[in-house]
């Protein structure tokens, strides 16, 4: 069985499928760029999701890391954003306060080390993926721990805190949206 069939994706290979077909059938420059994309690896974006989780809220009740699994998801989503898992993850780059989310670009090694806490990681991972756990953030884009003060948190209005982290939805404020999606 692969990874698609295990976390009950088929539908989305169908898709996906019957898209390529279409795409084939269609000049290239007529087709949309969301059709001209690479195929995206399932058990890298699940892996993507699950460090995030794990590196940003390995500590947080389920609550928390399901939230933090949901921003991701939102983001992959969300015309502003990268349009898969490890692109919004890795949005920004290396370079130290850049990134958008703090585990992928604070220098350390980003191999987990409790494993128990990584096994939940993934599989909690998997079901805000496949989207069989509610969104705690109702469609938040960021949030940030409550014991930091990110430049861009002024910009937005500021929702429910879920465990130690403070949720924030986007705002009528498109400039803004822009602006923070940005940073």
């Amino acid at each position: 069985m692969n990874v698609i069939d295990s976390i009950g994706l088929r539908p989305l290979r169908l898709a996906y499928g019957l898209a390529l077909a279409i795409a084939a059938a269609v000049p290239a420059a007529a087709q949309p760029p969301m059709l001209a994309q690479p195929e995206i690896d399932l058990s890298e974006e699940l892996e993507c999701l699950a460090l995030t989780i794990y590196f940003e809220a390995r500590g947080e009740p389920n609550e928390g890391k399901i939230a933090v699994g949901h921003v991701v998801m939102n983001r992959a989503s969300h015309p502003l954003f990268p349009p898969n898992v490890c692109n919004v993850v890795r949005q920004g780059g290396i370079e130290r306060h850049r990134c958008q989310f703090s585990w992928w670009c604070d220098g350390r090694s980003d191999r987990p080390r409790d494993w128990a806490a990584w096994e939940e990681s993934k599989a909690l991972a998997e079901e805000v993926f496949r989207q069989a756990a509610p969104d705690p953030t109702e469609g938040a884009l960021w949030y940030h721990a409550d014991y930091v003060r990110p430049s861009w948190q002024d910009k937005l209005h500021p929702g429910p805190k879920i465990g130690r982290n403070i949720i924030y939805k986007a705002s009528d404020d498109k400039k803004n949206i822009a602006t923070t999606a940005a940073n």
